[in-house]
């Protein structure tokens, strides 16, 4: 009996083996991506790509793959990323390409919002429902809910009079959570506050920030698995899988408070209408049918994840750079001294979109420092042209790609271009200032066509607005009023990017310290 046994399991073995040859073959050597270059090891399988995601690199891994092998690369089986202006309109603005399943690791209350619907018409679809809430002229309206919990900010760096270190990640996170809940709810929940002056931060604040490690790890294990993990007894692990969860019971009250204030005929009418108040009342074209309450507090959760981390990681990086580049800091601070006679008081949005070196200085910040520089997949549809047949190939530079290839680009690379950037890793704010030189307009006009941190083509970062108008209030005040100083432990070695979707320093902290100028 075992002897049967035995030989059963050989011959499973055996076959397994001898298939995980023959499909080894074939990638590298019939499919029909085997004539696009690449490292050999990716053809074969997923692996080794995945080892670099879990080892949070896979950003300058892929722009390595770039450097040795030019603007097309195999990177797996069926995964193929580029660095080309002209593909990259082609893939996102022209035949605007789905997103790969990749995306459904970001769902949120077990449910789809804007960044993890993956077809282009549903998407746009749900787009339409909170677009006018980040249109310029509306989010002016907003001015005062982002300079207030600004100042509490501004007012506690100045209790430390300079001779203390803060961690910026967290507390410009618990500055956006306090912009974005007051904006999108018109609800203040005072986290700035609650973590300068009472020590303690928000758990709506900590779950925003758990929020993408408990992403990238359910992207790369099976459902089982991480049903699994999720009971490992420890209090902050329980937290970090929680996150979901409490975001969801916070955003869930909003909600039904909101109905039920809207039903009762509670709310009047205003020019400043929170985004909530917009979703409640919006109809999908497809079925005429008002959004359900899930589909709200699914999009309402991913703007909170999508707004927080993401600026308060550039606004801390930002800061950093200010930190070594004195020349920079004395730039800034001339140019904002002009317009801030009193350094607590703010200028109007629109006095501050005309600073030609702030506008340089975070242009320049968002292509070093871009908060999303990884690769931003889309998947080959079955006719990629629009007046193509069924399971026709899309030419990629000169590739035919199947349907069904996962193909992407990546800001990480664009950036760093260096026909484009000359000198790509030195933080230059100059080289987005106009000037008199020959061909200045031409050369401005090509830098903007490569930057893309908020994403490219139609399904661009719909909250960029808002993010923008942040990092110009934010970075106003704070240079208006300090000298920014890092502390000895954030240096290069703790501010080596690592990415994982999203970037964050290798320290998981930025310790600054800010002195009051005289």
């Amino acid at each position: 009996m075992f002897t049967v046994i035995n030989n059963v399991a050989t011959v499973f073995i055996l076959a397994l083996l001898a298939y995980a040859v023959l499909r080894s073959l074939y990638n590298l050597f019939f499919s029909p991506l085997s004539a696009i270059p690449g490292p050999w090891y990716a053809a074969i399988s997923d692996t080794w790509l995945l080892t670099h995601v879990v080892r949070l690199e896979q950003c300058k891994v892929i722009d390595s793959l770039f450097e040795k092998y030019g603007p097309v690369v195999r990177v797996g089986p069926n995964k193929v990323v580029f660095n080309d202006l002209s593909t990259m309109r082609n893939v996102y603005s022209i035949q605007k390409f789905d997103k790969s399943n990749y995306y459904k690791s970001l769902l949120t209350n077990e449910n789809d919002h804007a960044m993890t619907t993956l077809e282009h018409a549903p998407h746009s679809m749900r787009r339409k429902g909170y677009a006018p809430h980040y249109n310029p002229t509306n989010l002016a309206q907003f001015q005062p809910e982002m300079h207030e919990p600004t100042l509490e900010l501004i007012s506690y760096l100045e209790t430390l009079g300079g001779k203390s270190a803060v961690e910026c990640l967290s507390l410009f996170r618990n500055l956006m959570v306090d912009v974005i809940v007051s904006t999108s709810y018109g609800y203040r929940i005072g986290a700035v506050n609650k973590w300068t002056f009472c020590n303690t931060e928000d758990p709506l604040s900590t779950a925003i920030s758990d929020f993408p490690k408990r992403g990238i790890l359910r992207s790369v294990v099976p459902s089982w698995a991480w049903n699994l993990v999720c009971k490992i007894p420890n209090a902050r692990w329980r937290q970090m899988c929680d996150s979901d969860k409490i975001m969801a019971e916070f955003v869930s009250e909003r909600v039904y408070q909101t109905r039920t204030q809207m039903n009762a005929g509670k709310l009047h009418e205003s020019e400043k209408t929170p985004m909530l108040h917009r979703l409640l009342q919006y109809r999908y074209s497809s079925t005429g049918q008002v959004m359900p309450d899930n589909d709200t507090i699914s999009e309402c959760m991913g703007h909170m994840i999508a707004g927080s981390d993401t600026t308060s990681t550039s606004l801390s990086y930002f800061l950093w750079e200010l930190s070594r580049r004195p020349d920079i800091a004395k730039k800034l601070q001339s140019e904002l001294d002009e317009v801030m006679h009193d350094s607590k008081s703010i200028p109007d949005i629109s006095v501050l979109q005309d600073l030609p070196y702030l506008t340089a200085f975070i242009k320049e910040g968002l292509r070093v420092y871009s908060a999303v520089p990884s690769p931003l997949e889309r998947v080959v549809p079955s006719s990629p042209s629009k007046t193509g047949t069924a399971n026709e190939a899309f030419d990629l530079m000169g590739f035919e790609l199947p349907p069904g290839t996962i193909v992407a680009t990546q800001a990480w690379s664009m950036h760093r271009n260096a026909s484009i950037f000359p000198s790509p890793e030195t933080f230059l704010p100059e080289r987005w200032l106009d000037s008199e030189k020959a061909g200045s307009s031409e050369r401005l006009a090509r830098m903007n066509q490569y930057l893309m941190p908020f994403g490219t083509g139609s399904r661009v970062c719909g909250g960029q607005n808002l993010a923008q108008m942040m990092m110009r209030i934010v970075i106003a005040f704070v240079v208006r009023n300090f000298d920014v100083v890092a502390a000895d432990e954030t240096n290069e070695k703790s501010m080596e990017i690592k990415d994982s979707f999203v970037i964050f320093p290798s320290a998981m902290e930025c310790k600054l310290m800010f002195s009051p100028r005289k």
